[in-house]
């Protein structure tokens, strides 16, 4: 039996099939899962393209994450088609060019609040939004995508203070979802070669040195470990994770300079 048999999920992110989204949402169909994607703006037809690359092709709804109306709307019908949620997959995250690139001071507060509001208040839109339908499956896992931002990077400047801030606000949704059985974690992952990590100036640098830092080596054109994390934490193997920011980026978190 697959890990994932029965289990409804939404995933959010897929843009094209070298998204790690994307490759969550393959294998969570491998191992069983009904699977919808959601897409935004421009976005959208990108996202129904790319859906039909997958084993199944899934149905995409359109999120605007900074829309209330759609994210009303999208739990209407997800609420009328499945009645319940097990599992959903957040993996927005967005910064305006002014918050990249090194110089913390180039972007101002109009630009540092699109970072803040689409990378991490977003978290809690979403499961604001979907709540109903998480608690009505018993016992639900949300899985958020993250770039560890315990440490500052070279040139991620505001997005990794948005990642600081989804790392956050994850604790305090499972300190404060637990009681409905829902669970959330996050998935700290090295860099992955994405259309969002080309978006990075000096994503190089990590493509570079990740992998001669990792014990385990590291691979920027492989995601499925990430996958795998992912799929595992929207499964029933971890019943009392929560709150916790799991590393999948081959051990560099734990090394020294």
């Amino acid at each position: 039996m697959a890990i994932l048999d029965g289990k409804r999920i939404l995933i959010t992110g897929v843009l094209t099939d070298a998204s790690l989204a994307f490759s969550v949402a393959r294998l969570a169909q491998e191992e069983g899962a009904e699977v919808v994607l959601s897409g935004a703006g421009r976005g959208l037809s990108l996202t129904r393209r790319t859906a039909r690359k997958l084993p199944v092709t899934p149905e995409v709804l359109e999120i605007d994450v900074t829309d209330p109306g759609q994210l009303a709307a999208a739990a209407a019908e997800l609420t009328e088609r499945w009645g319940r949620l097990d599992g959903l997959l957040h993996a927005i995250g967005f910064a305006p060019q002014e918050c990249l690139g090194g110089d913390m001071f180039q972007a101002g507060w109009d630009e540092v609040k699109v970072a803040l509001e689409v990378s991490a208040y977003s978290l809690k839109a979403l499961v604001e939004a979907f709540r109903p339908l998480l608690q009505a499956a018993g016992r639900a896992s949300v899985v958020g995508l993250d770039f560890d931002a315990t440490v500052a990077w070279p040139a991620y400047d505001w997005m990794g203070v948005a990642k600081a801030a989804l790392e956050s606000l994850s604790r305090y949704l499972a300190r404060d979802l637990g009681a409905e059985g829902i669970r959330v974690n996050l998935v700290a992952a090295g860099p992955i070669r994405t259309m969002a990590a080309r978006s990075i100036p000096s994503f190089s640098a990590f493509e570079d040195t990740w992998g001669t830092r990792a014990p385990l080596g590291w691979d920027v054109n492989d995601a499925e470990p990430v996958a795998k994390a992912c799929v595992a934490l929207f499964s029933d193997w971890f019943p009392m994770t929560t709150g916790e920011m799991l590393h999948v980026d081959g051990g560099v978190h734990a090394m020294g300079a």
